[in-house]
Protein backbone atom coordinates (compact mmCIF):
# COMPACT_ATOMS: atom_id res chain seq x y z
CA UNK A 1 0.00 0.00 0.00
CA UNK A 2 2.93 2.33 0.68
CA UNK A 3 4.19 2.00 -2.90
CA UNK A 4 0.75 2.67 -4.35
CA UNK A 5 0.35 5.80 -2.26
CA UNK A 6 3.83 6.97 -3.24
CA UNK A 7 3.04 6.47 -6.94
CA UNK A 8 -0.21 8.44 -6.55
CA UNK A 9 1.76 11.24 -4.89
CA UNK A 10 4.25 11.25 -7.77
CA UNK A 11 1.42 11.40 -10.30
CA UNK A 12 -0.16 14.31 -8.43
CA UNK A 13 3.19 16.13 -8.28
CA UNK A 14 3.63 15.59 -12.03
CA UNK A 15 0.13 16.98 -12.69
CA UNK A 16 0.80 20.04 -10.55
CA UNK A 17 4.13 20.60 -12.27
CA UNK A 18 2.45 20.42 -15.68
CA UNK A 19 -0.25 22.86 -14.60
CA UNK A 20 2.35 25.24 -13.17
CA UNK A 21 4.39 25.04 -16.38
CA UNK A 22 1.24 25.79 -18.40
CA UNK A 23 0.38 28.74 -16.17
CA UNK A 24 3.90 30.14 -16.43
CA UNK A 25 3.90 29.69 -20.21
CA UNK A 26 0.55 31.46 -20.44
CA UNK A 27 1.80 34.33 -18.30
CA UNK A 28 4.95 34.56 -20.41
CA UNK A 29 2.99 34.65 -23.66
CA UNK A 30 0.53 37.21 -22.27
CA UNK A 31 3.45 39.36 -21.13
CA UNK A 32 5.15 39.08 -24.50
CA UNK A 33 2.00 40.22 -26.29
CA UNK A 34 1.25 43.04 -23.86
CA UNK A 35 4.82 44.29 -23.47
CA UNK A 36 4.95 48.01 -24.27
CA UNK A 37 7.80 47.54 -26.74
CA UNK A 38 5.81 44.96 -28.67
CA UNK A 39 4.78 46.21 -32.05
CA UNK A 40 2.60 44.61 -34.65
CA UNK A 41 2.72 45.14 -38.35
CA UNK A 42 1.24 48.53 -39.05
CA UNK A 43 -2.06 48.40 -40.88
CA UNK A 44 -4.51 51.00 -42.02
CA UNK A 45 -5.90 53.08 -39.17
CA UNK A 46 -9.44 52.14 -40.12
CA UNK A 47 -8.72 48.49 -39.15
CA UNK A 48 -7.75 49.33 -35.57
CA UNK A 49 -10.53 48.79 -33.04
CA UNK A 50 -11.35 51.24 -30.29
CA UNK A 51 -13.46 50.77 -27.18
CA UNK A 52 -17.11 50.71 -28.21
CA UNK A 53 -16.44 49.75 -31.83
CA UNK A 54 -18.47 46.98 -33.40
CA UNK A 55 -16.42 43.82 -33.70
CA UNK A 56 -15.50 42.81 -37.25
CA UNK A 57 -16.88 39.54 -38.54
CA UNK A 58 -14.75 36.45 -37.94
CA UNK A 59 -15.13 32.72 -38.40
CA UNK A 60 -14.17 30.01 -35.91
CA UNK A 61 -14.55 26.26 -35.87
CA UNK A 62 -16.02 24.18 -33.07
CA UNK A 63 -16.43 20.47 -32.51
CA UNK A 64 -19.98 19.32 -31.87
CA UNK A 65 -18.95 15.82 -30.82
CA UNK A 66 -19.06 14.42 -34.34
CA UNK A 67 -17.44 16.91 -36.70
CA UNK A 68 -15.92 20.36 -37.00
CA UNK A 69 -18.40 23.09 -37.85
CA UNK A 70 -17.93 26.73 -38.78
CA UNK A 71 -19.54 29.56 -36.87
CA UNK A 72 -19.45 33.23 -37.91
CA UNK A 73 -19.91 36.23 -35.66
CA UNK A 74 -22.34 37.56 -38.27
CA UNK A 75 -24.63 34.58 -37.52
CA UNK A 76 -25.38 36.20 -34.15
CA UNK A 77 -25.18 39.91 -35.00
CA UNK A 78 -28.34 41.65 -33.83
CA UNK A 79 -29.74 38.41 -32.35
CA UNK A 80 -27.63 37.58 -29.29
CA UNK A 81 -24.74 38.90 -27.23
CA UNK A 82 -21.47 37.06 -27.82
CA UNK A 83 -18.74 36.51 -25.24
CA UNK A 84 -15.46 35.05 -26.46
CA UNK A 85 -13.16 33.47 -23.86
CA UNK A 86 -9.87 31.62 -24.25
CA UNK A 87 -8.81 28.93 -21.80
CA UNK A 88 -5.16 28.00 -22.11
CA UNK A 89 -4.71 24.22 -22.10
CA UNK A 90 -8.44 23.64 -21.58
CA UNK A 91 -9.37 19.98 -21.77
CA UNK A 92 -5.75 18.92 -22.34
CA UNK A 93 -4.88 17.70 -18.85
CA UNK A 94 -2.24 20.42 -18.60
Amino acid sequence: MGLSCRKEEQVEIARRSTRLAGLLLGMFLAGAVCWPGHTQAAGPDELKLKVGDTAPNFKLQYFDGKELKDVNLSDYRGKKNVVLAFYIFAFTGG
